[in-house]
């Protein structure tokens, strides 16, 4: 199975017999076999023909929408997949023990795997970042002893300071950068990174989707307007051992270069061209598709990609049972 991105403004995607097609405005066209597709992203000014819209919706094929700088504005998808009952457990779950042993084990799964990726491009540049790797260490600790979910994020977010300052020890001196920063990102790495996490996030709302989950009922992220707190809880122990470690790898692997960002001066901040949005793409692709072993419940390598459906599986029969136990976060070694 793959993903379709088209990021050419003014394509026009369509349905020819079995095959999903991309008309480009210079009279090209692209034909991919519609079975072969487990989903589509748009991103800027191209459209659907209303046939292949619903092809897809019966097919239960998503379809994304995103800015060309990388906003998420929604998805196309059908309701194939509701599970009623299942979501009045997961909301009936919401400020229990349930979401504060789901919230420390997820948390600290994620400032561990933060400090893998940050010692494996410390040792490639030869430094040794005591300071940051002590904090990490700390705060992790600091999250698994916390019953409060309030107090825990205090902590992860105490924890990626340093883990962003690390990075910013380790990374190519052509692309540095101050910490974390968006809305929008002030410099090449928070752009890459930004608009990773909203991939990410894209990828995961769809597993929760397709488990009859709500994206939008939450445990850790509190209840916000217009905004799936479930997805942004569950990309949490994935942004950096894909998404951060993707855009790590591109800088110092000159993979990607300046040449491939602008600044906007109409509209503040640091961007990706569209050449450089391309590398990224197949790049950020590529590592949905790398086989791993690092799920401990099965004892086989499965991609990042199946690894999150995976664990969509086990959170929808933690909510199930009522008990956060029996969901194990990824860790990376």
């Amino acid at each position: 199975m793959s993903l379709l991105y088209v990021n050419d403004s003014g394509a026009t995607i369509g349905i020819e017999g079995n095959c999903c097609t991309v008309k480009q405005k210079d009279g090209s066209k692209r034909m991919l076999p519609i079975e072969s597709l487990d989903g589509i992203t748009i991103m800027g000014q191209s459209h659907m023909t209303t046939q292949c819209a619903e092809e897809c919706m019966q097919r239960g094929i998503p379809v994304s929408y995103f800015s060309k700088g990388g906003k998420y504005f929604g998805r196309l998808i059908s309701t194939g997949h509701v599970n009623v009952e299942r979501q009045r457990k997961q909301c009936a779950l919401y400020d229990t023990g349930f979401a504060v042993e789901l919230a420390m084990k997820i948390l600290s799964a994620k400032i561990k795997n933060q400090s893998v990726v940050l010692r494996r491009y410390e040792k490639s540049k030869g430094l040794n970042l005591e300071e940051e790797q002590k904090m990490l260490a700390i705060c992790r600790n600091k999250v698994l002893t916390c019953d409060r979910i309030e107090e825990m994020i205090g902590f992860e977010g105490q924890a990626a300071k340093y883990y962003f300052k690390g990075l910013s020890a380790c990374i190519d001196e052509n692309f540095t950068f101050q910490g974390r920063n968006r809305r929008p990102p002030r410099d090449e790495f928070n752009s890459m990174i930004s608009l990773g996490y909203s991939i990410l996030m894209n990828e995961v709302y769809c597993k929760v989707e397709m488990k009859g989950l709500n994206p939008y009922f939450g445990f850790i992220h509190r209840d916000a307007e217009k905004h799936p707190t479930l997805a942004s809880d569950m990309i949490e122990e994935w942004r950096a051992i894909i998404v951060d470690a993707t855009a790590m790898s591109m800088i110092n692997g000159h993979e990607i270069l300046k040449d491939h960002f602008y600044f906007n001066m109409d509209e503040p901040g640091c961007y990706i061209t569209k050449d450089g949005l391309k590398l990224y793409l197949n790049k950020l692709e590529r590592k949905f598709q790398t086989e791993v072993r690092y799920l401990k419940y099965v004892d086989y390598a499965v991609s990042f990609r199946r690894g999150i459906f995976l664990q969509m599986e086990h959170l929808a029969k933690a909510i199930e049972e009522g008990d956060a136990s029996l969901y194990e976060p990824i860790i990376i070694r």
